[in-house]
């Protein structure tokens, strides 16, 4: 099917452009002009209006407007820094006792090598921090979808081996042009999640996509953690944050 908007080529399957994003609508005669109509206005009050969902959860969930998240997103600020401190306090008193046991390092020189490792922890949780805070959100289409048999090396103790794998990637396509991929090995769950031509959104600070059209779907991720829940249930039973649909 040739889309109006940019001329993309996609399968008359496929319910979006998979270069642009825009709906795609057959060329239907007779008694379903009407149905091609009603798709074709359904397509334009969701870019207008992306916060209202069906009831065959088709559309942009308004519950990411949840306290929830935005409370995740503050208790995901806490439990870095607080892991990042204790690994440091970890580290120090670590190589203090080193320094003070062992014949081969002597403090100070073992206590200011712990400082120095042990504030590398909450230099990374303010990074991860910073980072999630100046995430933005963007709607994309999935674009492509690839499997690859890899081959890696391994070590088991002070033997090394070869073993193969099956990356599986998702590509997707931003409305800036630019290109996000979800990549996972040996597991096709968020492969066969997603359809090439699907909608999805990222939600700032938040870490996985919201898909548009979830109608057909039997599981989904939460948008908050990313862990796998089933379509039926209402709430993450990780984080308990409201799931999107």
């Amino acid at each position: 099917m040739i889309c109006p908007q940019c001329g993309t080529d996609s399968a008359k399957s496929i319910k979006f452009c998979t270069g642009c994003g825009s709906a795609l609508v057959a060329d239907i005669p007779g008694a379903d002009q009407n149905r091609t109509g009603a798709v074709q206005r359904e397509a334009a009050q969701s870019s207008e209006t992306p916060a209202e969902i069906s009831p065959g959860r088709v559309g942009w969930s308004p519950r990411i407007d949840d306290p929830a998240f935005a409370r995740y997103r503050r208790n995901s600020a806490v439990w870095s820094f607080s892991f990042a401190a204790i690994l440091a306090l970890a580290a120090v008193i670590g190589f203090y006792i080193y320094g003070e046991t062992s014949a081969e390092m002597d403090n100070p020189q073992a206590l200011y090598i712990g400082l120095g490792i042990g504030g590398m922890f909450p230099a990374i949780a303010l990074l991860q921090t910073i980072g999630r805070s100046r995430s933005i959100a963007w709607d994309g289409v999935v674009i492509d979808k690839k499997t690859e048999k890899k081959r890696r090396q391994e070590k088991s103790g002070n033997d090394e081996r070869w073993v193969r794998y099956t990356r599986y990637t998702v590509v997707i396509k931003t409305e800036a042009g630019k290109i996000y991929e979800i990549t996972a090995d040996d597991d096709d769950t968020r492969y066969n999640y997603y359809r090439i031509g699907d909608r999805v959104r990222h939600h700032k600070g938040l870490n996985s996509l919201e898909k548009y059209d979830k109608s057909g779907d039997t599981i989904i991720f939460c948008n908050a953690c990313a862990s796998l829940n089933d379509i039926y249930d209402d709430r993450c039973h990780r984080c308990s944050c409201p799931l999107l649909k």
